[in-house]
């Protein structure tokens, strides 16, 4: 008698089942608002009017994790069939389940891959049962991609140290942790720049960068003029991938080094900003640096530019108010190359670094 009584309760799950068909219309990709989540298409095969509730939940489809949840008000169903929008089940009752998911009804969707679940709920009374079951993949993803500004494509930068920049991706505000990768890498010879970008090992990465630039830095490897490199940018929201620019290539120039003999006052002056220049250095190098914060000490470091940025020296001095003739005995050292260049940096209790660059010559 059971289980006579169960398969009649299957039989008519079933059958309330097929009285109620869903179609979720969802674009697949692009930017989306919170209330284009609720565009679906209700069928109703019922004599009489059908009573029914929608249930939505949104997973991030990359770590499975619940984003919000939403419930719908009662909607009435005739027979037939009948289009859904926002304005039909409104109140919603949502539940975020992550911190970052924006609570504006009409707000838009950020940036990622998600899954959507649906659910129509029958009621009558105080009991509700499944009608119908749907789930739908979509992804949110910027109207363009970020753009890359400088180094042109295909350009010869002057600096060794250039500068890179482009467009942030756009909608911005459909990301709530904007952050970019930034890859530079060898093109070799015969090797497209996509190619290079697809297997070559990176000359220099920038991860988590918040700003839409960078500045190539001193310690990362020195950028060979004989070389042709390729660039591009990828955005993230957080730590998921959402959109990336073309593929550039550069070369560098490098100015035209100006050596400097150091003759008559052979004390330079120490700066905060490199440039070009190169001072040619015999035996001891001699600088002067202005002490205007009264430190007592202060390191200093002398790094190979031609070596992979290998700091060679490390050592501090004692300082005194005001300026100071600094003298750094280098002959006689044999990490120290016949026309090498160099760097010599300072570093105050500020954590600034007043810095110059040289060559070293065993004589002038």
């Amino acid at each position: 008698m059971k289980t006579l009584f169960k398969v009649v309760a299957l039989l008519l799950s079933l059958q309330v089942s097929a009285q109620v068909n869903m179609t979720v219309q969802l674009p697949p990709t692009g930017v989306m608002q919170k209330a284009q989540l609720w565009n679906l298409l209700l069928v109703s095969a019922s004599q009489t009017n059908t009573q029914v509730r929608i249930a939505l939940r949104v997973t991030d489809a990359k770590t499975n994790q619940p984003v919000f949840t939403g419930l719908s008000r009662v909607i009435t169903l005739n027979k037939g069939a009948k289009q859904v929008q926002a304005a039909d089940v409104t109140p919603v009752t949502y539940e975020y389940l992550r911190p970052v998911a924006d609570r504006s009804p009409n707000g838009l969707l950020t940036a990622g891959a998600y899954l959507a679940c649906y659910s129509v709920m029958l009621e009558k009374g105080d009991i509700s049962s499944v009608a119908a079951e749907d789930c739908l993949p979509f992804s949110v993803e910027p109207v363009s991609p970020p753009l890359l500004n400088s180094p042109a494509n295909q350009s010869t930068e002057e600096s060794l140290l250039p500068q890179f920049t482009w467009l942030p991706p756009a909608p911005v505000n459909i990301f709530n942790d904007l952050n970019y990768e930034m890859l530079i890498v060898e093109v070799r010879k015969g090797q497209s720049a996509i190619e290079a970008i697809q297997q070559n090992i990176p000359v220099f990465r920038a991860l988590h960068v918040k700003s839409p630039f960078v500045n190539y830095p001193l310690s990362a490897t020195t950028l060979d003029t004989a070389k042709n490199y390729a660039w591009m940018v990828t955005a993230n929201n957080g730590n998921q991938f959402s959109a990336q620019t073309d593929i550039w290539t550069f070369r560098v120039k490098g100015a035209s080094p100006v050596k400097t003999a150091i003759t008559g006052n052979p004390y330079v002056q120490l700066r905060r900003e490199l440039d070009g220049e190169l001072i040619s250095c015999p035996g001891t190098l001699k600088v002067a640096y202005n002490n205007m914060m009264t430190d007592t000490i202060a390191a200093y470091e002398v790094i190979s530019l031609d070596d992979q940025q290998r700091v060679l020296i490390k050592n501090t001095l004692k300082l005194t108010p005001g300026t100071n003739f600094i003298e750094i005995p280098l002959s006689g050292r044999k990490d120290l190359g016949e026309g090498k260049q160099y760097l010599f940096r300072l570093s105050n209790s500020r954590r600034e670094y007043w810095q110059l660059k040289f060559v070293y010559t065993m004589s002038l």
